[in-house]
């Protein structure tokens, strides 16, 4: 991959399987994983966002399906929040950052997926699903700041779920992987409009995504993910994201 020693690249495909079989088991997409890795290793900025986007649409497209066909996926509560973010995630998409301010917001946003994954989430009682004037606003927010970033959403968007009670732990899984599967598919096509760039290496990391989340998958069915991998996967975000902003 550019900008990257290609003696590093089977390393960084480690790191990206790895990531994606720790988040889809849990339902999510992967994206703060591998920008994590990417910013670990010292990938270009510029070829971080193309990337992250595309590795989500792979590893949240299987885990929405599998998590559906299991019949955990709540339509009801999924739309509202959808039809806000889509139109904004291209826009996120679509708005290039200078690589410095892109990298301090990416730092954000690990941090945040940090303390996501660090929180210990219990099953509770769900109420009703929020009105739609409530999920619109909600998605469009999140949406704009996944199409901007990289990140799906969906590590957004599954602890306010959980915190505010409006789904369990797997429907939140669901939700936040068809979440992030539209919201990926829209900021790359924002991507895509301005004509960025794609890394040569990016078929390589789409089947290292792949085999992680086949088997994340898997988890994401039968079971959650162990609660120390998740803590230790939120250790490395924190790592990641002060590695992120000291080198912007």
């Amino acid at each position: 991959m550019e900008s990257l020693d290609p003696a590093l690249f089977p390393w960084l495909l480690a790191a990206i399987a790895l990531a994606a079989l720790l988040y889809s088991s849990v339902g999510h997409g992967g994206a703060s994983g591998y920008l994590a890795a990417m910013a670990l290793f010292g990938v270009s900025a510029s070829f971080m966002k193309p990337s992250a986007l595309t590795l989500n649409i792979v590893v949240a497209g299987l885990v929405f399906i599998r998590l559906w066909r299991a019949g955990f996926f709540d339509g009801r509560l999924f739309w509202p929040f959808a039809l806000g973010s889509i139109p904004m995630a291209f826009l996120g998409g679509a708005w290039q950052l200078h690589n410095r301010h892109y990298q301090y917001l990416v730092s954000a946003a690990l941090l945040v997926a940090a303390w996501r994954l660090l929180l210990t989430s219990n099953e509770s009682a769900t109420h009703e699903v929020p009105h739609w004037r409530v999920a619109l606003p909600v998605g469009a927010g999140l949406g704009f700041i996944s199409g901007l970033t990289g990140v799906g959403g969906g590590i957004f968007l599954s602890p306010l779920l959980l915190f505010l009670r409006w789904a369990n732990m797997r429907t939140t899984a669901a939700i936040s992987a068809a979440f992030i599967l539209v919201n990926s598919i829209a900021g790359l096509a924002g991507l895509l409009a301005v004509k960025a760039p794609l890394p040569e290496g990016l078929p390589w990391m789409i089947l290292a995504a792949l085999a992680g989340a086949l088997l994340g998958s898997e988890l994401a069915v039968r079971r959650l993910a162990p609660e120390r991998l998740r803590q230790l996967l939120g250790v490395v975000l924190i790592i990641a994201a002060v590695k992120m902003f000291l080198t912007a």
